[in-house]
């Protein structure tokens, strides 16, 4: 019995890889392409889910109404995985934490990646598109000098303690590192991309996920 991660190269899936090897669950990886014209996921992954996005799950643990339980959308599939590990990287027991643990758990995919994807596609966009992005920039700058003033008192987005808040921030913030901006004028966000980096779990979630542009 294991998990069976629908991986896409370069998605936010390499975060369900890098979250199941600090956990210590089973898995195993089936890897798909993008399309190298559109860069969109292959339709192959729609036999999957019918959304045709990565990341999916499939867990044989537990059955669904059609077979193995699939569980769709890294912040849900987050949450599935701390449950199953009996609440490992879950919430912190202190009320103060816990509330900035669930803040920060939906604020990387509600709040972050959207003008961060607004920017990458407006990029594509001869012309009028590069001239949008300037105005796509501020948006993204007060997110991560908001990111920064709130690693300024603590190592992790949770308080004290690493968390799976911290892998659902990995990929926006590896995204602004990447092509938006954020670089050495932000130290406290810096230093937490070395920190998480260094970590076993997501080095050897790296070696199982492939090449993976922004790490």
């Amino acid at each position: 019995m294991t998990i069976t991660v629908h991986h896409l190269e370069n998605s936010r899936s390499q975060r369900v890889l890098w979250m199941l090897e600090e956990l210590d669950l089973p898995y195993r990886v089936t890897r798909y392409e993008r399309d190298r014209k559109t860069m969109l996921a292959p339709p192959e992954l729609r036999r999957v889910h019918p959304l045709g996005k990565s990341p999916v799950i499939e867990d044989d643990e537990e059955q669904g109404a059609s077979g193995a339980r699939v569980v769709a959308e890294t912040g849900a599939i987050v949450e599935y995985l701390v449950d199953k590990a009996d609440g490992r990287l879950g919430a912190p027991p202190r009320r103060d934490e816990a509330l900035a643990y669930r803040f920060w758990l939906h604020y990387a995919e509600g709040s972050l990646m959207p003008p961060l994807l607004l920017k990458l596609v407006l990029g594509r966009i001869p012309l009028m598109g590069r001239a949008a992005t300037k105005r796509v920039q501020p948006m993204i700058d007060r997110h991560l000098d908001f990111v920064e003033q709130s690693l300024a008192a603590k190592p992790w987005f949770a308080g004290d303690a690493f968390s799976a808040a911290d892998v659902m921030m990995s990929f926006p913030l590896e995204a602004a590192r990447s092509r938006a901006g954020l670089d050495a004028s932000r130290p406290n966000t810096i230093g937490w991309l070395e920190r998480i980096h260094a970590r076993p779990a997501y080095q050897r979630a790296l070696e199982k996920g492939g090449p993976y542009a922004y790490a």
